[in-house]
């Protein structure tokens, strides 16, 4: 007889990934300017976070080819929202830098966000929210673990 294959891992990466589709689509709709798709949103926080970054770096880091990093970039160049300039260490790079627009967006869907998680949160019985909390430090290790083999490849 044939063991089954342990459905959970499936489960989990299936629930947090409509998790994380849901947010958006929540916050998409009540966002003003141009539509943002969800890799355009990951690399502008990536140079949010890590100014001057380069364009090879951003493509490794959000695990793309740097020809769909290439991509985002123009058309966050051309909306407004990131500034690309030659990093004066190796003429050949660009660096990505974000402009007080992607600044003030992301501010903005950073705080939206908050309230949006934090009102269904108190919607869950403390049980409920205790759990999630406490599964907090097993999904920091599981990314953690993701993100090493990511870089071993």
């Amino acid at each position: 007889m044939k063991a089954e294959a342990d459905p959970f891992p499936e489960t989990l990466a299936d629930t947090l990934a409509g998790l994380q589709r849901l947010i958006r689509r929540r916050l998409r709709a009540d966002t003003p300017g141009p539509s943002l798709r969800g890799a355009e949103v990951d690399l502008l926080r990536l140079v949010v976070d890590r100014p001057g970054i380069r364009v090879s770096e951003a493509a490794k880091e959000l695990y793309l080819a740097g020809n769909s990093v290439s991509t985002l970039v123009n058309r966050l160049v051309r909306d407004g929202y990131l500034i690309r300039e030659t990093d004066p260490a190796d003429r050949r790079a660009a660096r990505l830098l974000s402009t007080p627009a992607a600044d003030a967006r992301l501010s903005d869907w950073r705080q939206r966000r908050a309230v949006l998680v934090r009102s269904r949160m108190a919607g869950l019985d403390t049980a409920d929210r205790a759990a999630l909390e406490a599964a907090l430090p097993a999904l920091r290790a599981l990314a953690a673990q993701l993100h090493e083999e990511a870089e071993e490849r």
